[in-house]
């Protein structure tokens, strides 16, 4: 089988390389023909090439680029289709390539740690072949999880973005580690480190979290102090804001997408 990226920038870049490590057949395809050579692996040279050679292809380019390439991919309707397209829902992706295999994949940027998490749906033709092949395909580059298209909105807000919120509060910890002495880069590492000893417990435990929290707050200790001021300082607020707002930027997106199909 062979999976045919079209799109080799940050994210199709990560998911073939991936994939290569868990020994696909690929063909990669950029308008940057550097871009997809840089990689070391198979480079079509050009669109038409890199579809005929493929049972799977997984789209990878920018939605503003996607507009341009439905004509071409819509010739080889025959094929199996995976988008990673942000802000582009199953309705639109149908009605342009005319396919029955479609799978929509929203991963976040871990593929390249062999650790992203992936919400994935299906087009309502997609056969039980493919979406075992398509499942497979987004466990090789982490964790997977079969989610009704209506909450990937919500699903970016929470796992797309948020693992910028992670990243932003792995930063913030090691700030308030200088503060107290220790070197940024040192504390940024144990910072990482401690964070994922956490998830680490959560999934080992079983337990949730505010459980696992109110283990650690020993009464009058530490822990507690520092609990009381994320709570004073609206930290909960903050973050349950943020996946707010990420969800409904998401809702925008998708709209707009589905309004261009409506008028074409």
């Amino acid at each position: 089988m062979t999976v045919s990226v079209i799109g080799c920038g940050n994210m199709g870049a990560s998911i073939a390389l991936a994939l290569d490590r868990k020994g696909y057949s690929l063909c990669l395809y950029d308008i940057d023909g550097k871009k997809a050579a840089g990689l070391g692996l198979p480079v079509a040279k050009d669109l038409d090439e890199a579809l005929e050679r493929a049972d799977i292809v997984l789209l990878a380019v920018k939605p503003q680029v996607i507009p341009s390439l439905y004509d071409t991919l819509s010739e080889h309707n025959d094929k199996s289709y995976i988008s990673i397209l942000a802000g582009v829902p199953l309705e639109v992706l149908e009605y342009k390539l005319d396919a029955d295999n479609i799978a929509r994949f929203m991963p976040n940027i871990a593929a390249r740690a062999l650790k992203a998490v992936t919400a994935i749906a299906f087009s309502q033709a997609a056969d039980e072949d493919f979406r075992k092949r398509a499942y497979d395909i987004a466990e090789s580059f982490g964790s997977a999880f079969i989610l009704d298209e209506a909450l990937f909105p919500a699903f970016i807000g929470l796992s797309g973005s948020g693992i910028a919120y992670a990243f932003q509060f792995i930063h913030a910890m090691a700030m308030g580690a200088v503060e107290q002495g220790i070197p940024y880069p040192r504390a940024v590492e144990i910072a990482s480190d401690t964070l994922e000893s956490t998830f680490s417990l959560i999934k080992e435990t079983g337990k949730g979290p505010v459980e696992l929290a109110t283990m650690v707050c020993s009464a009058g200790g530490t822990t507690i102090k520092g609990m009381n001021a994320l709570s004073c300082e609206g930290f909960d607020k903050a973050v349950v804001k943020a996946v707010a707002a990420a969800t409904e930027r998401s809702v925008q997106l998708e709209r707009t997408a589905l309004e261009k199909k409506d008028n074409d």
